[in-house]
């Protein structure tokens, strides 16, 4: 939903006003990429921050769970789904997260980033969560139809999330941005 989000403006822009909107996925993930480039920490950090205040209550986590099922549609469409569902408050907060990225992406140049270690950063917090909830590793192993897979799989993310926001500001921007860039490629098609 954020990294959707994150390009959907520029490509919008391109745009002739009177014709219908398409969306080519490979456009989305490499505008996406340059923006998420360019946001700075702070905003690339309140993403995060929205989406962990999001998954804290019950019934908004298990919407946005739906996005990690591996059967889920992570289509534009399939995520515009998915964000319908959130309550209003909810919808405004991601939507002011987003926009306030993007404003500071158009606004900003590249930001410095280690992929490395933020990857590091998301192990550390992936330890962290296992030594502190029993059925975290599993919950993510959970085959597709087990039952309750789509449960335990929401749980282990909400355990993740709670271990990333630990973390000082600087590392949980680091560990999200990795995650949305790793996001925006499963956009792209296959080379």
């Amino acid at each position: 939903m954020m990294a959707a989000a994150l390009a959907l403006p520029i490509n919008a822009l391109a745009q002739d006003a009177t014709a219908p909107w398409t969306l080519d996925p490979s456009l989305l993930a490499a505008s996406g990429n340059e923006l998420l480039q360019r946001v700075p920490d702070p905003q690339v950090d309140a993403l995060l921050l929205t989406v962990h205040d999001a998954m804290r209550e019950d019934a908004q986590a298990q919407v946005l769970c739906g996005l990690f099922d591996p059967q889920a549609d992570r289509s534009l469409e399939g995520m515009n789904a998915i964000a319908a569902q959130l309550p209003p408050a909810s919808r405004d907060r991601f939507a002011a997260a987003i926009g306030d990225a993007l404003v500071a992406a158009l606004q900003s140049p590249p930001q410095p980033y280690d992929g490395a270690r933020a990857m590091q950063s998301i192990k550390a917090a992936g330890v962290t969560a296992a030594l502190l909830h029993d059925g975290f590793t599993a919950g993510f192993n959970a085959p597709a139809d087990a039952p309750d897979s789509q449960w335990q799989r929401c749980r282990s993310v909400r355990w993740l999330l709670d271990a990333m926001q630990a973390r000082p500001a600087a590392e949980r921007a680091a560990m999200t941005r990795l995650l949305l860039q790793q996001g925006l490629s499963k956009l792209a098609p296959d080379a």
